[in-house]
């Protein structure tokens, strides 16, 4: 579709932005800091307007992957070999467009090592958009795996007074689940001879492979979603990492594990995915209403948000299962919801933090009478997170449910109730911040917020609102790819159940 690299140029134009950080920031201290920000800046709206032209010249239409780019690699079988289709452009857009939003949210927060830190963001860039454009199963690896590297640095050197044990923690459970994953990628590359993505989607996986392949790969896309049980590490790296740390790793991070079963589990292995699903139906109702619960009773904003993320992800698991054309879809769009909504609620505590410098919800209250532009905005946030019509995360939470309604109707009696939860701890810390008397001494002073605050807010409240009101662009992109997917799965599945009965 078009004659020039552009998916190569997208995923790798921000280690252009590195290179010239290391050349051009130099002098004093303020000066190179300065310089720094700028080019990050630059670079991430420089990509971002790249990848743009992908939604442009995109087809939705059209089933296969676009803008294919393919050329010879390591070894036989082993190629570089990019491209993108309804599922993966979403993610990629999403990537690039909250990146030039984490540059800004740290422009002042972030004071020390800065060429550091945003060369640790522009790479960490590069690797998430290569994870959702690889079609090749060890250029995927390496992109996924590559992505902890950066944020175990932004975690570990930018973070808490925790950061040291939070970023090891996070390293070392992702870490090991992929392990089995990258087994799981051997035994494919010796059944079907290749490690080519649509031509693996194309191949039979014998019965035992795919139980076998299915677990592996779910150990990595489990802790990194997270689902339950193995969600422990989030709200430790949540409250140690900075700002902008937070917003990509609840925005682009956690999405990785949905993308991966949608783009492997469900395609690669349906027979298993189909068997396992009331597993994940189980372990996701465990989230929406465990992780809820435990969220009334933190203490703390970031953690809060960190285990509503775990609720909210249990809804794309529990959709993604399902088989279902609503599901699956709703799955897709609850993730770019979450993507938004999430990334803004940690970007509203950091606008606080950055003021009072704690995360203590006992240490504010009656903001509305100070901060009025910041109580409008943190509202519109806490609305969508609790599903409000109007707002984009009701979009996905119906569409998840009533995927899942046709499935297993206990299942979706459970996890409705995880809505109404979500309203009790997200209304309650509205609440405790920002409404009552203005009290505590030390918020008499404080000021709304300033003119760069605003600028990485309002245009994520304009997008909330947007796809609460209007969600068929998101849809849309992805209906074919999603039709294609849960017919070729259902095609499986029942060719399995009339082999059964004809036995």
């Amino acid at each position: 579709m078009t004659t020039w690299p552009i998916l190569f140029i997208t995923t790798f134009l921000p280690i252009l932005g590195v290179a010239l950080i290391y050349v051009m920031a130099r002098g004093s201290d303020e000066v190179a800091n300065r310089t720094t920000r700028w080019i990050a800046l630059w670079t991430t709206l420089v990509t971002f307007a790249v990848s743009l032209i992908l939604v442009w010249r995109f087809d939705p239409s059209q089933t296969d992957f676009q803008f294919v780019e393919k050329g010879t690699w390591l070894a036989t079988g082993i190629n570089y070999h990019m491209g993108v289709d309804g599922i993966s452009l979403p993610f990629v857009i999403l990537t690039t467009a909250l990146m030039p939003f984490c540059i800004i949210a740290s422009w002042k927060s972030i004071t020390t090592r800065v060429r550091e830190y945003m060369i640790a963001f522009l790479v960490l860039e590069t690797l998430m958009v290569g994870t959702f454009c690889a079609l090749d199963l060890v250029l995927f690896y390496l992109f996924f795996e590559g992505g902890l590297i950066p944020m175990f640095l932004i975690i570990g050197v930018w973070g808490g007074p925790r950061r040291v044990y939070a970023s090891f923690k996070f390293f070392l459970y992702t870490l090991l689940g992929s392990v089995l994953m990258l087994l799981a990628i051997m035994a494919l590359y010796w059944n079907g001879g290749t490690t080519d993505i649509p031509t693996l989607m194309h191949t039979a996986v014998p019965r035992s492979l795919q139980t076998w392949a299915w677990l592996a790969f779910f150990a990595s896309f489990a802790v990194k979603m997270p689902m339950w049980p193995v969600h422990t590490w989030l709200p430790d790296a949540h409250v140690e990492a900075p700002t902008a740390g937070s917003v990509i790793l609840a925005a682009i991070l956690l999405k990785m594990g949905g993308y991966g079963f949608l783009r492997f589990s469900l395609p690669m292995f349906p027979l298993a995915s189909h068997d396992f699903a009331p597993l994940i139906f189980t372990l996701s109702v465990i989230a929406i209403i465990y992780t809820s619960l435990v969220a009334m009773m933190q203490e703390d904003m970031k953690k809060l948000i960190a285990y509503s993320s775990v609720a909210h992800m249990g809804f794309v698991t529990m959709g993604i299962f399902a088989g279902t054309i609503q599901g699956v879809a709703g799955g897709v769009f609850q993730m770019i919801s979450h993507g938004i909504v999430s990334g803004a609620l940690f970007l509203c505590v950091g606008i606080v933090y950055d003021r009072m410098h704690t995360r203590e919800i006992a240490a504010y209250g009656g903001l509305v009478n100070r901060m009025p532009l910041y109580a409008l905005a943190f509202m519109v946030f806490t609305m969508a997170n609790v599903g409000l019509p109007g707002t984009s995360g009701f979009i996905g939470e119906f569409m998840t449910l009533l995927g899942i309604f046709k499935v297993s109707l206990p299942t979706t009696f459970f996890a409705t109730t995880g809505v109404i939860l979500s309203a009790c701890y997200a209304l309650w810390l509205y609440r405790k911040i920002i409404f009552g008397a203005l009290v505590k001494p030390t918020l008499m002073t404080i000021k709304d917020m300033t003119f760069r605050e605003c600028l990485t807010l309002f245009p994520l409240i304009a997008l909330t609102i947007w796809f609460g009101v209007y969600p068929k662009p998101v849809l849309d992109m992805s209906a074919a790819s999603v039709q294609q997917l849960v017919n070729n799965y259902t095609t499986a599945v029942t060719a399995v159940k009339a082999a059964a009965l004809l036995q």
